[in-house]
């Protein structure tokens, strides 16, 4: 019976610790709702490319924005000056394309 409870054990630890590391993992990254404020104002406009996603704060005001993608991924927040541009990544070669742009904190990176 030692035995068997050797061969039964395994799989059910491992089996525990790889949802114990998915927990982990899920836990660990922020939620989007988490990581964005409002959505940005109108004057903060995008055009998306496969490569690039160009933003130009149009805006008389300093803004500070990330960029959210249909796949549930944002990008870094980044500061624009009033008539700045920034560029973010594209939707790439799977179509990964951008949902909306959102207000976020440069120092927390939220």
């Amino acid at each position: 019976m030692t035995n068997l409870m050797k061969h039964v054990s395994r799989p059910v630890t491992l089996a525990a610790m790889t949802a114990a590391g998915l927990l982990m993992g899920m836990t660990a990254a922020p939620s989007a709702m988490a990581a964005t404020g409002t959505p940005a104002p109108e004057c903060v406009e995008y055009y998306q490319s496969w490569r690039y996603t160009d933003v130009h704060n149009g805006c008389s005001d300093t803004v500070s924005v990330t960029v959210e993608y249909t796949d549930g991924q944002w990008a870094p927040c980044r500061t624009i000056e009033p008539g700045g541009r920034a560029t973010f990544s594209g939707y790439g070669t799977n179509g990964n394309y951008v949902t909306g742009l959102r207000t976020c904190d440069p120092v927390s990176g939220a």
